[in-house]
């Protein structure tokens, strides 16, 4: 088995904003000399999410949002908020419903998704941030 590690940069804009980062992840499969195996995609931050889903506007620009906002509202005064006064707990809690992590296997060099399937980066945070992604791949 090989190994190969590789991180990728986004500027974002918090508030449950949404990356297609799909093409990112296959690229660095595609130039890599592993042929089949699988890529663990990790965002770092406690108030990120990688998950699947149809990138489609209605999902990316409505309906996530809107989930979400009915589990936790950013509004709402979480024990979070009094404790580090920064008011993003429901960043927090966003991030650990829906994961940090996601492992996709790849065969030929193509990652094994659905045909409306797309690797996708959520920044829950309430303001803009540089966000790290890393990609490891293991394989042979």
């Amino acid at each position: 088995m090989d190994l190969r590690t590789t991180s990728i940069s986004l500027n974002t804009e918090g508030k449950t904003s949404i990356y297609d980062i799909t093409q990112r992840v296959a690229d660095y499969i595609i130039s890599g000399d592993i042929k089949q195996g699988q890529v663990l995609i990790f965002a770092e931050g406690s108030t990120t999410g990688i998950t699947t889903l149809e990138f489609e506007p209605g999902l990316v620009n409505t309906d996530v949002a809107e989930f979400l906002e009915n589990i936790a509202p950013y509004e709402k005064n979480y024990a979070h908020n009094q404790t580090w006064g920064d008011g993003n707990g429901a960043s927090h809690l966003r991030s650990a419903l829906i994961k940090t992590s996601l492992t996709v296997p790849f065969v030929n060099k193509e990652l094994l998704l659905g045909t409306w399937q797309q690797i996708v980066f959520i920044d829950f945070d309430t303001r803009p941030r540089e966000r790290t992604i890393h990609l490891q791949i293991t394989g042979k």
